[in-house]
């Protein structure tokens, strides 16, 4: 048997950064789903939440689960099931692109609380300054597709 102990944060956009989840009851809605989506999956959420065009979720990865599987199973059927039960307005999709960070056990509280408190910290940054944030914060390249 393994004993692992791998926490992924991850962070995703609807597309184009559409506020498609512009009310708290939908968003809670949505949170609510992906949890038990990702039970009957056998992927342990550990805490979910977000704002209006973005969700973030803390993950503990199982030994034979990958990040990039996870992130499609995940944000794959929420998307199928918010247009299946006709939720917004319009086709809801989530952006193909996403963050997966790495959280050692140390900091596991810290991000917890920060995925808690979007509601608030949305109020004083936007996404987008957030995503800025992140990107410089851990290094990562933004390439653009070549065709």
């Amino acid at each position: 048997m393994a004993y692992l102990k791998v926490y992924i944060h991850y962070v995703w956009s609807t597309k184009h950064r559409v506020p498609f989840l512009d009310t708290p009851e939908l968003r809670k809605k949505v949170w609510k789903h992906i949890c038990e989506n990702a039970k009957d999956k056998n992927i342990h959420v550990d805490f979910v939440n977000g704002h209006q065009e973005h969700c973030h979720c803390l993950v503990s990865l199982s030994s034979n689960q990958t990040i990039e599987k996870i992130a499609q199973l995940l944000k794959g059927e929420s998307s199928f099931w918010i247009n299946k039960n006709k939720l917004t307005q319009h086709h809801f999709s989530w952006q193909d692109e996403y963050f997966a960070l790495s959280v050692s056990e140390s900091m596991m509280n810290k991000v917890r609380d920060y995925i808690k408190n979007q509601e608030e910290h949305h109020k004083h940054k936007t996404f987008e300054e957030e995503y800025n944030e992140l990107m410089s914060k851990f290094g990562f390249v933004k390439y653009k597709d070549r065709q």
